[in-house]
């Protein structure tokens, strides 16, 4: 079985040394110092990591991250590039960071607008393409129409509560779908066809965890 996580994890590292520490990203408020921290904390501090998931904890989570993110820059890259031990097996890095990492390497290409869509080899599209899967189904279950998600080498899936013909058909990379489902809508090339009141309402939802 290939894996692609690590590979990943390169591109993460490189994109955000090259962009530098203060460049933005596509997530809001943060700049690519603060999305390698947040990568570093996620990946090697437990304690603060929790508050991702947990308001209780998000304040420590935040310390913890601003403390990071001040610190010298090519150094913490150089973190985000070395996996942690638990990591070192590459079945653990597949299915914790392979998603996280395209999407934030994405993060970083996509935030100056001048950008063009990765061309990545058949057998990594088709690892992403699960995953878009369920982001995509995740992601629509509270929009009020159905969605027929296409993407190429895939069976097309229907997503959205409900049931019935989709109003909408969503077609993209998996990359691309991986980003538009995961609240990127902006910055992903996919093609939306049907209703435009319904496609802009998607274009314009809220997506993602």
């Amino acid at each position: 079985m290939t894996f692609f996580a690590r590979a990943e994890r390169a591109v993460l590292a490189d994109a955000l040394l090259a962009a530098g520490p203060d460049a933005p990203t596509l997530c809001e408020g943060w700049a690519t110092r603060d999305l390698a921290a947040h990568i570093v904390l996620r990946e090697r501090r437990p304690d603060a990591a929790a508050g991702i998931a947990l308001k209780s904890a998000a304040g420590h989570m935040r310390r913890v991250q601003d403390r990071l993110a001040a610190g010298d820059y090519p150094a913490l890259v150089d973190r985000v590039r070395t996996p942690p031990l638990l990591l070192r097996p590459a079945f653990m890095e597949e299915a914790m960071n392979l998603v996280e990492f395209f999407i934030h390497t994405e993060d970083v290409r996509r935030a100056s607008g001048d950008w063009a869509p990765r061309e990545l080899p058949a057998d990594h599209e088709r690892a992403l393409a699960s995953w878009a899967g369920r982001s995509a189904k995740r992601s629509a279950r509270r929009f009020p129409a159905r969605i027929l998600v296409k993407t190429p080498g895939t069976e097309p899936l229907t997503v959205g509560p409900g049931e019935g013909e989709p109003a909408l058909t969503i077609e993209g990379a998996p990359g691309e779908l991986l980003m538009f489902f995961t609240g990127r809508q902006g910055a992903a090339a996919v093609e939306i066809t049907g209703p435009d009141d319904l496609a802009e309402q998607l274009r314009g939802a809220r997506l993602g965890i």
